[in-house]
């Protein structure tokens, strides 16, 4: 399988702070690849130097083939986003604003069927206030495919969903992976974790402590179980607490 994403020793430092410490790792193409870590870890300022939203201080980053800090503009041109908290027009209905994004990408989408996709059609003709938490984010998602993207970066997508509104959103994930878009997500959820992404990279302290599939993550030895569940065994929530602590981060 091809590498849609490479990292390559991936660094950003802000005077004496390094926020991501000389990563390196691959996305394949067509899989969901999800990072977890602590608040802090650096797992949005990865994204976002991926994204050519931020300034690489030292390695580099490939996005089907091209080097993000040279080819930013044609990368962006190539990536969906759905950032932590999205900010829309006032006074702009949902078909409006689809169209407006569309047109910045000199695109022309049939908006109603985007809204479709992510079951809002019926809110064509509302404004973005009037949805919930879980449809602005399906919203927020509508928003990022009007490129159609080759690769779609979902920064925490479910945080402070109900959980109806986070199933939800997982199928939509997963329909929109199986028709061909890579998918990268940051999640603080490991039952999240676990369903939607095909392989996981655990950062901690700037640095990648562990990248595997679930499966392969789960047979990591010395495990210990800290959930109560009828069936003794390990989940995802385990190797992330043996590899990063159990400190509170703030």
């Amino acid at each position: 399988m091809d590498n849609i994403i490479e990292v390559k020793n991936l660094t950003k430092k802000y005077k004496e702070i390094t926020a991501v410490d000389g990563i390196s790792f691959e996305v394949r193409q067509g899989e969901i690849f999800g990072i977890l870590g602590p608040n802090g870890a650096g797992k949005t300022t990865t994204l976002e130097m991926i994204e050519g939203l931020k300034g690489i201080t030292s390695g580099q980053a490939f996005l089907d083939g091209h080097d993000v800090s040279r080819d930013t503009r044609l990368v962006k041109s190539l990536i969906g986003v759905q950032l932590q908290s999205s900010s829309f027009f006032d006074g702009l209905n949902l078909v409006e604003l689809l169209n407006i994004f569309a047109a910045l990408y000199g695109r022309k989408v049939d908006a109603l069927e985007l809204l479709r996709e992510v079951q809002l059609e019926e809110k064509a003709k509302s404004g973005v206030k009037e949805l919930s938490g879980g449809q602005k984010q399906r919203f927020s998602i509508a928003a990022a495919l009007v490129n159609d993207p080759k690769v779609l970066f979902l920064d925490e997508p479910t945080t402070g969903l109900d959980p109806q509104a986070r199933r939800n959103l997982w199928e939509l994930i997963s329909t929109i992976n199986k028709r061909g878009k890579t998918i990268v997500l940051t999640t603080h959820y490991m039952d999240e974790a676990e369903v939607l992404c095909d392989r996981i990279a655990i950062m901690d302290h700037a640095k990648i402590v562990a990248l595997d599939t679930t499966a392969n993550l789960l047979k990591l030895p010395g495990l210990e179980v800290h959930q109560v569940r009828e069936v003794n065994q390990p989940t995802l929530e385990d190797v992330f607490l043996k590899l990063t602590g159990h400190a509170l981060r703030e």
